[in-house]
């Protein structure tokens, strides 16, 4: 599985790079913290696959990293994915390394 720190995605952000952003949290979770990108949650993610890139690069992200881990794993296996980009910690690295003055939770 590939990674993506919090601050790399921030320069890919920055350098308004053809990517795209997937928060697989909860709809609740989003009203607490977020960095954009597309909300699929993670139990829809599987019967949403048309919506997921398979031509650029795709950074999935939750709140440490954990379920966007298990989402990747599971695309990766059942689908072929091969471009998909975990962001390492989830929005709480966020939160630490790019937005002290986001919410934690």
């Amino acid at each position: 599985m590939q990674n993506i720190s919090a601050l790399e995605l921030k320069a890919k952000l920055d350098n308004k790079e053809d990517f795209q952003l997937i928060d697989v949290r909860e709809a609740y979770e989003l009203e607490i913290a977020t960095i954009g990108g597309e909300h699929i949650p993670m139990n829809l993610i599987l019967n949403n696959v048309d919506k997921i890139s398979k031509d650029k690069a795709v950074v999935l992200y939750c709140r440490s990293g954990k379920r966007s881990a298990s989402v990747i794993s599971a695309l990766e296996e059942r689908f072929g994915y091969t471009n998909l980009l975990n962001l390492t910690g989830g929005i709480l690295e966020w939160a630490e390394d790019v937005d002290p003055t986001m919410e934690s939770y």
